[in-house]
């Protein structure tokens, strides 16, 4: 079983940046998929961006050229780095975990099976 524990959230102004950490324990396999993902209040889970163990990944349309997904292998971290931050970037941001392959990046909450409790992200105007 994997646990996923998140950190680096916090409140920002418009335009500032933010780093978000996600340490993986529990299991000695590596993800094969991990990925961000946001849920602000009365608003479904929403996708950020993905990345798998080869360093190919995506984003959704309103944080690219903002936000940058990464991962340390070393280090069992994943992280997000998130830049020109928007008060509609609002949201607690989960992590997630796929440890099977799937087939293209995995884009939706159900396709992944391991969660992180979530880490808070308020950016004021």
């Amino acid at each position: 079983q994997v646990q996923l524990m998140e950190s680096g959230g916090g409140s920002v102004q418009a335009g500032g940046s933010l780093k978000l950490s996600c340490v993986v324990s529990g299991n000695t396999v590596r993800p094969y998929y991990m990925a961000w993902f946001r849920q602000a209040p009365g608003k479904e889970r929403e996708w950020v961006a993905v990345i798998d163990t080869t360093g190919k990944s995506a984003y959704t349309d309103s944080v690219k050229g903002r936000f940058t997904i990464s991962q340390d292998n070393a280090k069992n971290t994943l992280y997000l780095l998130m830049s020109m931050l928007k008060p509609e970037d609002t949201a607690m941001y989960y992590c997630a975990a796929r440890n099977s392959r799937a087939i293209g990046l995995p884009l939706a909450a159900r396709q992944y099976n391991n969660w992180g409790q979530g880490t808070q992200v308020t950016v004021s105007s």
